[in-house]
């Protein structure tokens, strides 16, 4: 039976004296959330309450506790399949079958195949198209005119165009997609029905994607992967598989890129200084990219679990088996033992491999081609739009507080 419920709602299993309550609801522009930073305060592991989920859970903040448990073997996030885990949406994201609760080595079939999409050569052979929407996005913007809202003219459609291009989806079918793919992201208790029911529609449509290409292959990544021999040797996907996995990239693949377009924007219009010294050396522009990456906080709280199948120590804290594990990629990215004044967004750090895309064996695959949409999003900003600024107040701008991401609702700007 399902329990899970508002944390108003119901009775929690007895807590642990020192157990937060943490509903990870702060919006308030890009500032580091103050319960995740207290939380750091505490210590590198802290035992939480999430809203949703009939257990509580430890959550690691520090770079190398986030480290340990996202490649031990003994944390799993297969563990999680049919259980009522701690998390902040009522209606968990990810299916049962998908690749994000696979642990390795059995993951690894289905990395494969979805790394296909995400290739270098691959994501460089498409940068010239990202490019030409990029740039025909931009003209309509400039033909509207100031002030414009980069949000609906650049950030949202950019990335889904590409990732539906990658898997050749209608023109017309489009719109419905992210619309349901926005859907189950919600956290509201009431949004539990709405988001179940974008899952199975997206699961249903990818299911009849999937049999169509079968019957009748084109030049998408879902005919590839579908292909005879497209494995590598490994076992052939099957078609719900198939399907699983198109959903999980149509999820990433307008994740990460469609907050972080306009996160990135407000970021840097908000600080002149940074914008005019890009538009004088636009050259520096990946290096800025990955402090800005590092720095900004495009989600709210955590992701999906893990449970440790024996006990096991992480920075001291002993973690029983069966207890459920929370990492947060975000305290991650603002370790002071590893970035020197990480409240402070820095260019010239010296360089170390953040955790905005993940670690270990669920690290994103399609962070290549979010790289290559923000690096032309911005690029091409910075050539066409050299005077470009903010057209309210930044505290007039309005911000998500429906789901689990941080984005801006829309973001005005002039040039």
């Amino acid at each position: 039976m399902n329990r899970s419920a508002s944390s108003r709602d119901r009775q929690h299993p007895p807590t642990w004296p020192d157990t937060v309550t943490c509903p990870f609801d702060f919006h308030e522009g890009l500032d580091f959330d103050p319960l995740l930073a207290d939380l750091m305060a505490r210590g590198p592991v802290t035992r939480i309450q999430l809203p949703y989920g009939d257990s509580e859970a430890w959550l690691v903040t520090s770079f190398d506790g986030v480290r340990q448990v996202t490649t031990d073997p003994r944390f799993s996030r297969a563990a999680i399949v049919g259980r009522d885990y701690p998390r902040l949406t009522p209606e968990p994201i990810v299916s049962p079958e998908s690749v994000n609760v696979l642990d390795p080595p059995h993951s690894g079939r289905l990395r494969r195949a979805a790394a296909r999409a995400f290739t270098k050569r691959r994501v460089e052979r498409m940068t010239p198209a990202i490019e030409r929407v990029a740039g025909r996005l931009l003209d309509e913007m400039a033909e509207h005119g100031p002030p414009a809202d980069l949000a609906h003219h650049l950030s949202n459609p950019l990335p889904h165009h590409t990732i539906c291009e990658l898997l050749d989806v209608p023109e017309a079918d489009r719109p419905v997609l992210l619309r349901r793919t926005h859907q189950m992201l919600a956290t509201a208790p009431e949004a539990r029905q709405t988001a179940a029911d974008a899952k199975r529609f997206l699961r249903d449509y990818f299911a009849d994607v999937v049999a169509r290409r079968r019957r009748t292959p084109g030049e998408d990544l879902i005919s590839a992967m579908a292909a005879p021999g497209a494995d590598d040797g490994d076992r052939p996907l099957t078609d719900e598989e198939l399907a699983v996995l198109a959903v999980t990239l149509i999820l990433s693949g307008n994740d990460t890129a469609t907050c972080q377009i306009s996160n990135i924007v407000y970021v840097l219009l908000t600080r002149p200084d940074q914008w005019a010294a890009l538009v004088r050396r636009p050259e520096r522009l990946p290096v800025v990219l990955d402090e800005l990456l590092r720095y900004i906080p495009f989600r709210k709280g955590v992701g999906i679990p893990r449970v440790a199948l024996e006990d096991v120590e992480v920075a001291g804290v002993p973690i029983r088996a069966g207890d459920f594990v929370h990492v947060s990629y975000l305290a991650a990215n603002r370790d002071p033992e590893v970035f020197r004044d990480p409240h402070v967004l820095d260019p010239d750090r010296p360089v170390h491999p953040h955790m905005t895309f993940g670690w270990g064996g669920h690290h994103c695959v399609a962070a290549p081609l979010a790289l290559a949409e923000l690096r032309v999003a911005v690029g091409t900003l910075l050539a066409r739009f050299p005077g470009l600024r903010l057209a309210v107040p930044a505290r007039e701008v309005r911000w998500d507080t429906a789901t689990i991401r941080r984005f801006p609702l829309r973001l005005p700007v002039r040039w």
